[in-house]
């Protein structure tokens, strides 16, 4: 036998008020950037008055020239810009240039080479022989 054939099953009017009055409502969460769209300005003067939210970083395209601004503001607010120009290549042109090969002059041949090491070889020599002839005058001048 059913107790509660007036309302309707499952309705309950004053707990759901009263329900309602105990939960807070949850706190909206911040809209979030989609990073994959393109947000487009008409030159720097849309770009400069573009708002942009404290610790962010929006892209904007200039519609009129090609133009992209990085926008971005700091955590108190300040913004600052920075513009760069883009262009678009031609994949063909980057295929056609030779790699750069560096000079021959910027290298030592072995001849060369081995002269320089006889060169630092006589010099070292001659070094060591006069060091040598100074400690022995000093080790005759000691012992006299």
């Amino acid at each position: 036998m059913a107790y509660n054939n007036v309302f309707p099953v499952g309705y309950q009017p004053y707990y759901q008020q009263y329900q309602n009055y105990a939960q807070p409502s949850p706190a909206p969460m911040p809209a979030q950037q989609n990073n994959s769209s393109i947000i487009w300005v008409q030159g720097e003067a849309g770009a400069k008055s573009y708002f942009v939210a404290p610790n962010t970083t929006v892209q904007l395209w200039d519609s009129e020239n090609q133009v992209i601004y990085l926008k971005s503001a700091d955590a108190s607010g300040m913004p600052s810009m920075k513009i760069l120009d883009y262009t678009i290549r031609d994949p063909s042109a980057l295929q056609q240039t030779p790699p750069v090969i560096n000079n021959s002059a910027d290298y030592v041949t072995r001849e060369e080479l081995s002269e320089f090491e006889s060169r630092i070889n006589q010099r070292f020599d001659k070094i060591s022989a006069s060091r040598n002839r100074k400690e022995k005058k000093e080790d005759e001048q000691s012992t006299v």
